[in-house]
């Protein structure tokens, strides 16, 4: 019985093998094809990846190149103020520093004064002027008038380190002129926002509640920190001292407030040389405008007391008397000022505000229901 020899086996696993290494061959050679492509093809199509070409531009125009020379020539007057207070710790008796806030002002002299708003030191036991060198220096207080929310500060400083700023005028300002206020709103130093004188003669209330007559009323952005910088004309002087802003986040909301210049250019010099504003005033003491309003039914300034030896007492103006048995005779109501209406003590404050020691003035009284006009010479008020 024939048997037929075994036949060769197939080869089979080899070959399978073989044809699985030619596949992942070529699936790599196509990835990689396929990636050559495709960077190719970015490069050449994704303007994200190259650079485009830059745009030659021409020169500044002349409205920029004239804001860019107004900030250079006047940011070097332009100082960063921080506050401070000292609190002593209770268990260790340690003094400790407390940051209190900051603020702007600007350089008035050669001699080292800075001028800024009374509200940025007020209340502070310690204030530090940085100047646009970023030169640090300690500040004093030279003198203060809270009424029109100005201060002067001092450091000392040598003459060649110190750029005073352009003054201008207030009184001849008009509406639509451009406005540039530098300043260091939320700590960042020497900012630059512009704008327009958006109104005139506006009025708002110091710290101490007197009125601030003619206020210059601009959009150009202004935001905490930006209180005591100047406000500045199309010529790179002072115009204004940016005081206040209108919002109720306390955030720039395009009404912003300035002391007017020819208002600070007339208080400065009497901080610098006495330490406070000499004020005119008639030498009375003033009956409160609510107990007038209520009590009295009427308007005007019910005069409490007259000082002695006063413009008032000298006119013949008439106090509020107690008899012995303890009935009270009203003293003189003041109607007007030189024929302007006085309805409350503001009145007063805002007409006196342009008047100085030595001047002259009609006051009208009412005295036992009828109405007399006295000459009131202006003294220098104390304290």
């Amino acid at each position: 019985m024939d048997l037929e020899p075994p036949k060769p086996r197939q080869p089979v696993a080899q070959s399978s093998r073989g044809g699985l290494l030619t596949s992942i061959l070529l699936i790599a050679v196509i990835a990689m094809a396929t990636l050559q492509v495709r960077a190719w093809w970015i490069n050449h199509t994704n303007t994200a990846i190259n650079p485009r070409a830059v745009s030659p531009r021409g020169d500044l125009g002349s409205d920029e190149q004239a804001t860019i020379e107004i900030f250079e020539a006047a940011s070097p007057s332009v100082v960063f103020i921080t506050t401070a207070n000292f609190r002593r710790d209770y268990f260790s008796q340690n003094i400790h520093k407390i940051p209190r806030g900051t603020g702007s002002g600007f350089i008035w002299d050669k001699a080292g004064h800075i001028v800024t708003n009374y509200h940025v030191i007020q209340g502070a036991d310690q204030a530090t002027v940085t100047l646009w060198d970023n030169s640090t220096w300690d500040a004093k207080v030279v003198g203060t008038e809270p009424d029109k929310d100005l201060a002067v500060l001092k450091i000392q400083i040598t003459l060649d380190r110190t750029t005073p700023i352009k003054i201008g005028t207030s009184h001849d300002l008009r509406v639509g002129q451009k406005a540039l206020a530098i300043g260091n709103p939320f700590g960042l130093d020497q900012t630059l926002t512009t704008g327009v004188i958006s109104a005139l003669g506006r009025e708002i209330s110091s710290v101490t509640r007197h009125p601030i007559v003619g206020v210059i009323q601009t959009d150009a952005a202004i935001n905490p920190g930006n209180s005591g910088g100047p406000l500045l004309d199309s010529a790179g002087r002072l115009i204004g001292i940016n005081t206040a802003i209108s919002s109720p986040t306390g955030a720039d909301s395009g009404i912003g407030f300035a002391v007017p210049v020819d208002t600070v250019n007339r208080i400065v010099p009497q901080l610098i040389e006495h330490g406070k504003v000499i004020k005119p005033g008639l030498g009375i003491n003033l009956a409160n405008d609510s107990f007038v309003r209520n009590n009295l039914k009427t308007t005007g300034i019910l005069v409490l007391n007259v000082i002695p030896g006063s413009g008032a007492e000298k006119a013949g103006i008439e106090a509020t008397k107690q008899t012995a048995n303890g009935r009270t005779i009203l003293g003189d109501i003041i109607k007007e000022i030189d024929g302007r209406v006085v309805e409350n003590s503001t009145d007063l404050f805002r007409i006196l505000d342009n008047q100085s020691v030595g001047d002259t003035i009609s006051v009208t009284v009412e005295r036992n229901g009828k109405k007399r006009k006295l000459k009131v010479t202006l003294g220098a008020l104390n304290g």
